[in-house]
């Protein structure tokens, strides 16, 4: 077990003493709001992003939109954006942000003059190579050493021929969505067809087609694994943006472990977020889930039960689920989600790792967790700037004494007051 006195910031996670009952409002989604900042940049006039998701990686892309000639205000709760001529020279900071790092560039591909595009260390190990080489068979040139990572240079001539391009998306959705979110600014738009394994997380792909119709921009996805954008006016539209569902996890999953309540407020009827899945997901797992017009209430049973799951297209809710898969009566198994190896962290070893620490009986396997009832003891639980993991860190510390999850910090990546919202919850 890891020393406490040897990690930096150990917090204490907050332990359940009895059933938690509590009515929880979220921020902001992070992926819809990145995606209104993109679609509002290449707008033909200005346009207000709602609620927008104030938090680091949001601001990483308000930033970089604004070095590339946008006028992004987020002075206020709605942020107004008011679309620029696509300059260079420039330079993006991505952090950590896939979001930044992936749809940026075919945005800079758009400008004069070079933008290079670099991040925090571990940015420099994410994926990056099919965007790279889809942007060059899209007419774009792209100067990266041949290492397909963080840091890049965009060498853009104002214009992008578009066309049809075939990648391998099957280690991020993201890179679809990319290509598709600035395809309409290509002379001949974009044709993607993937090739390769499934691609992982549709539902983003399918949240990045519906935002671009609601711009009024053409997409036709009637065949498998290919999306076309025809080249149009982005027009400018005022968007609201939902509560990010996904970060909804950690707070429905208290009223699981505690035998409690909890409702989040303004849970969408329609919606392409895949944290819309945890309904089905924690009643599966042994709880009752409710949508009213109040928003969403899950109440625990007191029994959390073992779940059989293929999280191919929600891989980002593993670490909360996983988390109360060790609190479970019965083994679980998750599967289909080898593709999280590549995102903030290598997320199926970490969760194997940290969890493992707390006394948890955890096997990884190439593509997912097996996880069984075992004995908790207390400890560090680190989250390798992973916000995602320290949900799985706090989840457990409901129901498990002296867990103290390093660098809680790193949950405002998409939601900047989560310890004190945590503190007043459990």
């Amino acid at each position: 077990m890891t020393d406490p006195a040897s990690v930096p910031d150990p917090w204490p996670a907050r332990r359940a003493i009895g059933p938690v009952t509590a009515t929880v409002a979220l921020p902001g989604s992070k992926s819809l709001t990145n995606r209104a900042l993109v679609l509002a940049a290449l707008s033909d006039g200005p346009s207000v992003v709602r609620r927008a998701l104030r938090s680091r990686d949001t601001e990483l892309m308000a930033r970089a939109l604004t070095v590339l000639g946008s006028a992004v205000d987020t002075t206020g709760d709605d942020w107004v954006v008011t679309p620029g001529p696509i300059t260079g020279p420039a330079t993006v900071e991505c952090g950590l942000a896939g979001t930044v790092m992936r749809f940026v560039p075919p945005v800079a591909a758009l400008a004069r003059g070079k933008v290079l595009f670099d991040g925090d260390p571990h940015a420099r190990t994410r994926p990056m190579g099919e965007v790279l080489a889809a942007l060059r068979a899209l007419g774009v040139v792209v100067e990266d050493e041949g290492r397909g990572l963080l840091p890049f240079t965009v060498v853009g001539s104002g214009r992008v021929p578009g066309g049809t391009v075939t990648i391998d998306a099957s280690a991020s959705s993201q890179f679809i969505s990319a290509l598709l979110l600035a395809g309409s600014r290509y002379d001949h738009g974009v044709d993607v067809l993937h090739v390769g394994k499934p691609v992982p997380s549709l539902p983003h792909i399918e949240m990045t087609v519906d935002q671009l119709r609601l711009h009024n921009v053409e997409v036709v996805d009637s065949e498998p694994n290919r999306w076309k954008v025809l080249p149009s006016t982005v027009r400018a539209v005022d968007v609201t943006i939902e509560p990010d569902l996904s970060n909804a996890a950690p707070f429905l999953a208290a009223a699981m472990v505690s035998g409690g309540e909890v409702t989040v407020r303004d849970w969408p009827r329609r919606t392409t977020q895949a944290g819309d899945v945890l309904r089905d997901v924690l009643t599966r797992m042994g709880g009752e889930a409710d949508l009213g017009d109040g928003g969403l209430t899950v109440r625990g049973t007191g029994t959390i039960h073992g779940i059989d799951l293929d999280m191919h297209d929600i891989g980002e809710l593993t670490p909360a689920v996983a988390a109360l898969c060790v609190l479970a009566d019965s083994p679980s198994y998750l599967r289909g989600i080898a593709h999280i190896r590549g995102h903030e962290t290598d997320r199926i070893a970490a969760l194997a790792r940290e969890l493992g620490a707390l006394g948890a009986d955890v096997t990884e396997t190439a593509d997912g967790l097996e996880i069984r009832p075992a004995p908790l003891h207390g400890g560090v639980f680190h989250t390798y700037a992973d916000h995602r993991m320290a949900h799985a860190g706090v989840i457990v510390g409901l129901a498990v004494d002296g867990v103290l999850v390093e660098n809680i910090a790193t949950t405002s990546k998409t939601f900047p007051d989560f310890p004190a919202a945590w503190t007043r919850l459990a």
